[in-house]
């Protein structure tokens, strides 16, 4: 059976400020991935449901877009 991947995307145009949770890591429902900064205000990526980052797609510092690709998920 194929395992279930999610694919984690920004919902805003913003800078990677932190990656709060390298791959391997495991989470709980809503504890943060990411956080982008805009507009000197946070904004968290959070996870949608319990589970472990495979993998960060991104760097601390990048400039991210609307939609991109910011994280991979299993659940």
């Amino acid at each position: 059976m194929a395992e279930n991947i999610v694919t984690i995307r920004s919902e805003i145009g913003a800078l990677v400020w932190k990656i709060a949770a390298p791959a391997g890591t495991a989470l709980a429902e809503d504890d943060t991935i990411i956080i982008l900064e805009s507009m000197k205000m946070e904004i968290p990526i959070m996870a949608p449901h319990a589970g472990t980052v495979v993998e960060i797609l991104v760097t601390e510092g990048q400039q991210v877009e609307e939609g991109q690709a910011v994280a991979t998920f299993r659940p």
